[in-house]
């Protein structure tokens, strides 16, 4: 009985024992920072672009970026960072983007357009109220463009209205065979 009971004490005693310090400590570092880079640009909608994204790590622990985005101000905001081991820091930039200069092209198309609309600008200012000489007039293309419009109406109308007599007459035909079986039970 004592032998019972003195192996009850000593698995009970050896069984809280802390034996973690019997045990090496495994120290598992993390892996190395993986180099990356990637960027982004998006909209509320197709065609248009309210914010962009890009960054670029070197794999060392440091993290370069920039992003832009449109304010409620409508003003173009833009914030370059860096990410290191310090912390977070942001500069946050207050000058717009650069748009691209004219071609040569674009300025001579520009500047022809303008002139344009100063002589359209200047003939309207002596003739307020235009004549009949003036008033634009239906070409034959346009004239004969709406008379083909007018008629494919006319044709889809006359398709439209037949389709809904056919459905109308089958909706009667089971209307009326369902009464019919109403009816006969």
């Amino acid at each position: 009985m004592l032998i019972k009971v003195l192996l009850v004490v000593s698995s009970v005693a050896l069984s809280s024992c802390d034996v973690s310090h019997l045990e090496p400590e495994i120290i598992t570092e993390p892996p190395p920072p993986k180099p990356y880079a990637f960027s982004y640009t998006a909209g509320r909608y197709p065609g248009h672009t309210d914010r962009q994204h890009a960054e670029v790590s070197d794999g060392s622990g440091v993290v370069r970026g920039t992003y832009s985005y449109v304010d409620p101000r409508q003003k173009v905001r833009t914030v370059d960072y860096v990410a290191d081991r310090d912390g977070f820091h942001p500069v946050l930039s207050d000058v717009p983007p650069e748009h691209p200069a004219d071609s040569a092209s674009v300025a001579k198309a520009k500047d022809r357009h303008f002139e344009l609309y100063a002589k359209i600008a200047e003939e309207h200012a002596h003739h307020p109220f235009p004549d009949e000489t003036t008033v634009p007039r239906q070409s034959a293309a346009v004239a004969a463009a709406a008379a083909k419009h007018t008629q494919l109406f006319r044709v889809i109308a006359e398709q439209h209205a037949r389709i809904a007599a056919e459905r109308e007459a089958l909706q009667r035909e089971e209307e009326e065979k369902q009464h019919l079986q109403e009816l006969g039970q």
